[in-house]
């Protein structure tokens, strides 16, 4: 009930005489990417909608909505509690979480299923779509990462299979609160399994049942290597290999002082015998410069130490026991440019590991991708009307008018109205009603739906090259 706008307590006398059902859904209605990746709603119906109001809520509710200066709808919240013991009386439905679609789709459609509570359906909107915008909006951008990724390996690489090892999630600090954290990185785990983000695998873990979503591994941070003096600079290396010998990897941050000498003086001359006999990899991190450039120097400094095998596409890749790991300045256009670059040096993609920062979880909001929830039908006195909005001369918001469904034709899909297409062809399916989840995504479901061939139309402006003009400018720091 305080969790909405408080504008909304006053909605409910503001409907038509005889209003008895109010539809709305839930779209993107525009943005730079073609598709996007559904993930978040079962987390908000868990979280929220499996748990009953009670009396002392609507107390609560009373006196901060009256603080507020505006009415509180006492008898219809009474009503949800004794009709219904406190569950809400609504039905959503949604199309399966980890799918992705073109834009410009219903993801959501609402509505309320008793006539006594017609103003319940807009009440949730403002926890409803934030539910649905943030995941979804860093879902694709992890996803669209993934696409650019996933073009380097198939042109440059022999091991495609790493995959979801190499775009790292760094950005639990740099979110507004552990919950965006939470529901950010676990749309983040659809794609990439590697994570510091630990709210991130929780939520996974809490809502869709995922069995180990996510993994990290020994990383050092500056702190633990300037702590030991900038003179001893090639021990605290020394001493972060030797703590994590046996592990699969350790990630050594090289850029406290002076890059280029840790690269070609203290890895590649005073620690090479140690590396050398290291079991696991030996991430060296550059967290300084241009990322473009910064990426490929540091690999083709390894490589004059370390040596290099010529994959079978004609690529260099360092030995396995040395690698990189960038986690500054990623974003997707500088993880392309980066692509590209090692591409014209001939270094394989497989000699990188990424981490995105803020650029992942925090530099998003509900117009990246231009998120609304939009009323679409009513029924007034037995009688439904299509309704919408089209405001003159702004496009963009116009809204879609009476009760949807969703389709997919030859690989294609489609919103269209409900009356047009059999139930069993809709994808907008019932998820919750009345106080119960009717459908639970299971993770492994939303990585196997993300994972599934789609038109390259998707994702096509996203990897295709930058115009050169565009190549030499600085890329922005995540």
């Amino acid at each position: 009930m305080l969790n909405t706008d408080s504008y909304k307590h006053s909605h409910h006398v503001l409907y038509p005489p005889g209003t008895e059902y109010v539809s709305s859904y839930i779209e993107s209605r525009g943005g730079p990417y073609p598709a996007h990746l559904f993930v978040g709603l079962q987390a908000f119906i868990k979280e929220y909608l499996l748990k009953p109001i009670t009396l002392e809520d609507i107390d609560e509710a009373e006196v901060v909505t009256r603080q507020h200066r505006l009415p509180f709808n006492r008898d219809g919240w009474l009503g949800v509690l004794n009709d219904y013991d406190g569950y809400l009386p609504l039905e959503i439905e949604a199309v399966p979480e980890g799918t992705v679609l073109p834009i410009r789709n219903a993801l959501v459609q609402i509505i309320n299923t008793d006539p006594k509570y017609f103003w319940l359906t807009s009440f949730v909107e403002t926890p409803l779509l934030r539910s649905v915008w943030y995941p979804t909006s860093v879902g694709t951008l992890s996803w669209l990462s993934k696409q650019i990724i996933k073009q380097a390996l198939d042109k440059t690489s022999d091991h495609p299979e790493i995959i979801r090892d190499l775009l790292h999630d760094y950005g639990a600090r740099g979110v507004s609160s552990q919950q965006s954290a939470a529901l950010g990185g676990l749309a983040h785990l659809v794609n990439f399994e590697q994570t510091d983000t630990i709210s991130g695998s929780l939520a996974a873990q809490r809502y869709y049942n995922a069995v180990a979503p996510g993994a990290s591994g020994p990383n050092s941070e500056h702190s633990t290597m300037t702590a030991w003096g900038r003179e001893n600079e090639a021990q605290a290396y020394a001493n972060a290999i030797h703590k994590y010998r046996g592990w699969p990897a350790i990630v050594i941050v090289a850029d406290s002082y002076d890059l280029d000498n840790a690269v070609h003086n203290i890895f590649g001359r005073e620690l090479k015998d140690l590396v050398d006999n290291q079991t696991g990899t030996v991430f060296v991190r550059p967290d300084s410069g241009e990322p473009v450039t910064v990426v490929a120097d540091t690999i083709e400094g390894l490589i004059e130490h370390y040596g290099y095998v010529e994959n079978s596409k004609g690529y260099k890749v360092l030995p396995d026991r040395i690698r990189v790991c960038q986690g500054d300045g990623i974003t997707l256009d500088s993880l392309r440019a980066i692509y590209e670059e090692l591409d014209r040096r001939k270094l394989a993609a497989d000699n990188v590991y990424f981490g995105m920062g803020g650029g992942l979880l925090q530099h998003i909001n509900r117009d990246s991708l231009h998120f609304a929830q939009k009323a679409n039908a009513v029924q007034i006195s037995g009688e439904w009307v299509d309704i919408w909005k089209s405001p003159n001369g702004v496009d963009l918001k116009a809204s879609k008018r009476g009760r949807l469904a969703v389709r997919q034709v030859d690989g294609r899909y489609e919103t269209v109205s409900k009356d047009s297409v059999p139930a069993e062809e809709n994808l907008l399916q019932p998820v919750y009603r009345n106080g119960k989840l009717l459908r639970r995504w299971d993770f492994l479901e939303l990585v196997e739906r993300s994972e599934r061939t789609v038109p390259e139309e998707y994702y096509a402006s996203v990897i295709a090259p930058r115009p050169q003009s565009a190549a030499s400018l600085p890329i922005a720091g995540a």
